[in-house]
This record gives C-alpha cells, structure tokens and sequence, in this order.
C-alpha cells in the first residue's frame, strides 16, 4: 500500500503544476472516492482510492517502462535548452519524472530503455552486475584477430580507465571501402566507451547501434524515433538480470 499526497498524486500524473493543483483542489474540483476533497495534504491509497479532477479519473501509473529505438541527433536526456532529447519522443506516457537508462552519444542509434523506475536503472548500469550491451558498428580500417585478442584482454583506454574484457566479432569486411563490420559486447556504459576502444587501437568507429541491453532486444518492427511500452515479461527479466 503506497500512500502519497493529493497534490503531489496528480503532479506526478501531469494533471497540472503543483500551484494549479492546489487551486484546481481548493476550488472543489477533486474528488477522491466520489467525494469532494479541498485539502491538497489528503492522503491518497494509490491502491484503493479512486482519484477525479472534473468527474474525470486520473488513474495513478507507479512506474512506466518504454523501449526507445534512438535516432541520430537526439540527445540521451531528460531536457536540454538547446537540442531535442529522447523524452520529446515519448508522447504519451503517464509520468513526468521520466528518464533514460544511461546515455548513447548524439550521433548512436538503437536501444534506449526510458522509466522512472531507478532501482532497476541503478542494477542495469553498474559495472557490478557486468550486464551485457552489445553493439553493432562499421569501423574504417580493418579488424583483425590482433584486435579481438586485446579486447578479450580489457583494453586499456587511458591511464584512468581499463575496460573490462569485451567480446569483438567480425561480421563482414568491405574490402573496397575498407569497412569492417562488427558486433562488441561491453558491460560498462562509459562516455563514448565503444569509439574510445577503437581509436586506442587506432581505428574509427563510423557508425553505431545499440542492439541489446541485458535480455532487453532492440524490436526490429521499430523504426528510428519510434517507441512501444515494455510488456509484462520484457519488465520481469530485466529485474532478475539486475538481481
């Protein structure tokens, strides 16, 4: 039994700023179980109390869970004063204290999990629980068993950071365009980690989707930009995976 504030029950619901909510209840608008409240203090059972602002219900969502397909030039944020980010994407979600489960650079494509729900980030991004987010990319040059070797190693990055080992599979090689195409999986989630990793080995990484994270897989029937709540059975492994 969760219990929480009228006013702050319908903020989270984006029923209004917290101001207006309290005008909207000291002005006999809201009713809780069919019955006129004007005290925006009253305590609400989220799960038993039945909630209208104007004769109209405002059903209360806990936690939202949403797999986002990221496009290039979108920023991995919940606001930013100058570019779009992820949140501008999701437009019809109950919440507003949103957010997404670590970062993809501007220009990465692919996987981004979008909630409010941060035990769960917490388990999903801490190097502790080594969860597997595996990449595709096409890098300029080729990959070679030389590169695949010190990745299985843990690369060293910089004098600050070693990655931990990482799995590099070659997929193809365009030998005209010197292009090699391949799939890494990483357990941490450091800043431009994937590219860092490249240009240590002295190779550029030119493009790069996120394809997995954890049991979490990209649905292929996404396009870039497009978006779907997780189901049932996607929201319960990722808990185990964190556990």
């Amino acid at each position: 039994m969760a219990l929480l504030r009228l006013d702050k029950y319908l903020c989270d619901m984006q029923a209004g700023t917290r101001s207006q909510i309290k005008d909207i209840v000291r002005k006999g608008r809201v009713k809780i179980n069919g019955l006129v409240v004007k005290k925006p203090e009253t305590k609400i059972n989220t799960s038993v109390d039945i909630v209208a602002v104007d004769d109209k219900q405002v059903s209360y969502v806990e936690f939202e869970y949403f797999m986002l397909n990221k496009p290039a030039g979108v920023l991995s944020a919940a606001k930013d004063k100058k570019d779009r980010t992820v949140l501008d994407l999701i437009k019809d979600n109950s919440r507003r204290d949103l957010f997404p489960v670590g970062r993809l650079d501007k220009d990465t494509e692919g996987l981004l999990l979008i909630t409010n729900d941060g035990i769960m980030s917490h388990e999903l991004l801490t190097p502790k629980k080594h969860v597997d987010k595996v990449y595709f990319a096409q890098i300029n040059g080729m990959v070679t068993q030389k590169e695949i070797t010190e990745f299985a190693e843990g690369l060293v990055i910089d004098k600050d950071f070693t990655a931990l080992p990482a799995k590099l599979v070659v997929l193809d090689y365009d030998k005209k365009h010197n292009i090699s195409f391949i799939e890494i999986t990483i357990h941490e989630g450091k800043f431009h980690q994937v590219k860092k990793m490249f240009l240590a080995v002295g190779l550029e990484v030119l493009y790069l989707k996120r394809l997995s994270m954890g049991p979490l897989h990209l649905d292929g029937d996404l396009k870039p930009g497009q978006y779907r709540k997780l189901t049932d059975i996607e929201i319960l492994k990722l808990k185990q995976c964190g556990n």
